[in-house]
């Protein structure tokens, strides 16, 4: 059967991008942004976002649809996403989804199952508010301290399956980890990395990194921190804006580069596997035109 979607993932600067704008302009189609930093409106030299000319010549969605102040969960990109997907089908489409950020992808090809068991409204509200107040690494560190488990599979910004998590510890006593929920798959798909080796990754990352701060990223930071965005907003977390923000602060430049490439490369390695254990992932060429070549000759 041939795949509703295609699937383009892999760690940052490995050529994710460049693949799925190529394969978007043969299949005369659209990407969907799976980028946990793209979402962000005013945050564009640290997260590489698509330049305008790329924009230009293929359409993108979720980029730009939130801002810097707000909070967004993999439930928020799960509900915008899955229309976007469907109409695109209707259309008669083949939807791209690009991007790095696992979670995110894994939020559109399968349905989490939580075992079946009956909601708990004062729990729930107990820890919408905790999240409010204290935000979401409070809720986060609860689901900690009773099910350390859980959070392996639960990223700390997906606060609705934290608290839901929390929910069936509380009402059941029996941990969500301990319970038989199953990935129930939405789509068939397609799905290929970049195959590209660790030195030559590495080096992208840091030739990224060297441009992203030659190109301005140290302003674009202090032009948030101009708005009142500190080092508590989800935003701020990405890397390269919390070390940018530290050296900004504390008035010291020396390592931000060195940490910045740092960070990106461990990044990097969790991405690698992370993906790894994503059923049928098939590596492919870092050359765009070949991997292109592979993909639409098996699709």
């Amino acid at each position: 059967m041939k795949p509703q979607l295609i699937i383009i993932c892999g760690p940052t600067a490995s050529g994710k991008s460049a693949l799925a704008i190529e394969l978007a302009k043969k299949l005369d189609t659209e990407i969907i942004s799976a980028d946990s930093m793209a979402i962000y409106k005013g945050l564009d030299i640290g997260t590489a976002k698509p330049t305008s000319e790329e924009l230009s010549m293929v359409k993108h969605h979720l980029i730009d649809v939130c801002e810097p102040t707000d909070s967004f969960s993999v439930s928020d990109f799960e509900n915008l996403s899955l229309p976007i997907i469907d109409d695109l089908l209707v259309r008669g489409k083949t939807p791209i989804i690009c991007g790095g950020t696992g979670f995110y992808i894994n939020s559109i090809l399968y349905k989490l199952s939580y075992g079946g068991s009956a909601g708990n409204l004062e729990v729930r509200e107990k820890y919408f508010e905790l999240a409010k107040t204290n935000g979401n690494d409070a809720v986060y560190n609860e689901l900690l301290k009773v099910d350390p488990k859980a959070t392996e599979k639960i990223h700390k910004n997906d606060l609705v399956r934290v608290i839901r998590a929390l929910e069936i510890y509380y009402s059941t006593g029996k941990k969500k980890s301990e319970q038989n929920d199953k990935l129930v798959p939405r789509y068939s798909y397609l799905a290929v990395t970049p195959d590209i080796d660790r030195q030559t990754l590495y080096q992208r990352i840091d030739l990224r990194v060297d441009k992203m701060i030659d190109n301005g990223l140290i302003a674009e930071v202090k032009g948030l921190i101009d708005r009142g965005i500190d080092k508590n907003y989800q935003c701020m977390q990405g890397i390269g804006y919390k070390e940018t923000y530290d050296a900004i602060v504390n008035d010291n430049y020396d390592e931000l580069s060195y940490l910045i490439k740092l960070n990106s490369r461990h990044y990097a390695k969790r991405q690698v596997t992370f993906f790894k254990k994503l059923d049928g992932i098939i590596n492919v060429s870092s050359n765009p035109q070949t991997a292109v070549e592979y993909v639409l000759n098996n699709f």
